[in-house]
């Protein structure tokens, strides 16, 4: 189809302050091109990143301000320069919707690290508009940031996965993590965790969910599938657990100790963190770098587990 010149009105629910209301919000989405996909909003999930920005917990939110990045949507149009898409796709979008193309990572295939990437929403497009997400009746994104939802997946189903998903599925990929018989945990059972679980296990690990209490034990072990619970507060369990992971996921969204963790990892495993925190974390560093895990594991190792500080919220 021809580019696409005129902006449209659309309706999307907004947060206006940091009260964390949302109420309906009438707006014109940017001017299009012709590498532009206009979509149809079939479907969008709550990510606990929507809740940090809506209430402004990381102290740089813009409003008023349309949240939603696990979109789903079906194509209404395209512009000229579009090959991948037509109308009628069914397509996801997740956190950004922009970059520079001309850096390293951009060049690389890597533009979630583009100094001047840009977010689907509180941010800025190239044309000085500001980006909003999905949720709302309609997006239009430049074709490099979609990719098509497989046949037959429903669009709820599928919209978690572009970031939730996503977050969990990079690292364990990155590092290698993504081939049968490995132990992992997943630290917290947040949507994160959830999707960590269900990964892990497709992959065919053997699966630790590790939580700060046992209520969520039947959810982790019954719906999920987790092979084991762990109650982190629970010593003598969690001494039964050290040195038994190849890797942990931390997806916990809050400051917390590190050190318990750790113990629990094999030589070489991995702690991955994937919690979005507003706050510094802390740890010992003598402890990673001589393995020396106390109270939980006092034997020291000449190679410890390694701590990874990876950010796939943008893959």
């Amino acid at each position: 189809m021809g580019g696409l010149e005129t902006e449209r009105v659309v309706v999307g629910w907004a947060a206006r302050d940091p009260s964390g209301i949302l109420s309906p919000y009438t707006y014109t989405l940017r001017n299009t091109g012709p590498e532009d996909v206009l979509l149809k909003v079939l479907s969008c999930g709550i990510c606990h990143t929507d809740i940090h920005q809506v209430k402004n917990e990381l102290g740089m939110s813009r409003y008023p301000m349309v949240p939603g990045h696990e979109v789903v949507g079906e194509v209404v149009e395209v512009g000229s320069e579009v090959t991948n898409f037509r109308v009628g796709d069914v397509v996801g979008v997740g956190v950004i919707v922009g970059c520079c193309r001309n850096c390293n990572p951009c060049k690389s295939d890597v533009e979630q690290y583009c100094n001047k990437k840009i977010w689907s929403y509180n941010d800025v497009y190239t044309d000085g508009k500001t980006t909003q997400g999905g949720f709302a009746q309609s997006m239009i994104v430049d074709q490099k940031f979609v990719v098509k939802i497989p046949d037959g997946m429903s669009a709820e189903q599928a919209a978690p996965l572009l970031c939730a998903g996503l977050t969990v599925y990079s690292p364990l990929s990155h590092f290698g993590l993504n081939k049968s018989g490995l132990r992992g945990g997943i630290l917290g059972l947040g949507g994160v965790g959830h999707m960590g679980v269900k990964i892990a296990k497709a992959m065919g690990h053997h699966v630790t969910v590790i939580s700060s209490s046992d209520k969520k034990r039947a959810e982790a072990m019954e719906h999920l599938g987790a092979d084991e619970y762990l109650v982190s507060s629970d010593a003598t369990r969690m001494q039964e657990f050290a040195d038994t992971l190849d890797y942990i996921i931390d997806t916990v969204p809050a400051v917390h100790a590190l050190e318990p963790y750790l113990s629990l990892l094999k030589l070489d495993g991995r702690l991955i963190l994937m919690g979005v925190i507003n706050a510094p974390l802390q740890f010992l560093t003598p402890l990673v770098m001589l393995g020396e895990f106390l109270p939980l594991c006092l034997s020291p190792s000449p190679r410890p587990p390694s701590l990874a500080l990876f950010n796939c919220k943008f893959f």
